[in-house]
């Protein structure tokens, strides 16, 4: 399903990173405006959940740049540049965001590299799901203070970040990927 027409290689030349920069500022956007949500959680009885219920939204940009560029590394430079365009449209978290984004862009990645990056469908991004809930969980275990949650509410947690990641890093990125191959073969068919 590979969006670019270069031959598939593990080279970067600068049409897919263009490409990249343009996925990183569409979701740099999204994440900022996204940002207005978790706050909102937060100052309800949600709060304990807010970051676990809205984390899935800030894993996109990884997946994104995966399925559509198709190269190593794509989907932590993704991360890494979208968390990039949002620190600098004055977001709350700041430099952090850096770290964020590149503990998010890290855990989907491994997705990708269990299958020796030859499976950007599917199976990838199902793979690149269960790595980003784990690798993310874990860095919020030891960064927010989890393990200091009674375990009922950690497993509640987990499964709850396992289902904002899984819809909206899983099945609405492969969503968009389906939309944007099916927008390509159409603009190839009409030229």
């Amino acid at each position: 399903m590979q969006l670019l027409t270069e031959k598939k290689t593990s080279r970067w030349s600068l049409q897919p990173v263009i490409f990249l920069a343009i996925i990183a500022i569409f979701f740099g956007l999204i994440y900022q405006l996204w940002s207005f949500t978790y706050i909102f959680l937060a100052t309800t009885p949600l709060k304990p959940f807010a970051n676990d219920l809205t984390i899935g939204v800030w894993l996109m940009a990884g997946p994104v740049a995966a399925v559509l560029v198709q190269k190593p590394g794509a989907t932590i430079l993704g991360e890494v540049l979208a968390a990039t365009v949002e620190m600098f449209l004055f977001s709350g978290w700041g430099a952090a965001n850096l770290i964020t984004g590149f503990i998010q862009g890290l855990g989907s990645e491994l997705g990708f590299t269990f299958t020796k990056y030859q499976n950007w469908n599917k199976t990838g991004l199902t793979l690149s799901v269960i790595t980003s809930t784990l690798v993310t969980f874990g860095w919020d275990w030891f960064n927010t203070g989890y393990q200091a949650y009674d375990l009922r509410l950690i497993i509640t947690l987990f499964i709850i970040r396992f289902i904002s990641i899984g819809f909206f890093a899983g099945i609405l990125v492969y969503a968009i990927a389906r939309m944007v191959k099916h927008a390509s073969t159409a603009s190839t068919h009409i030229q």
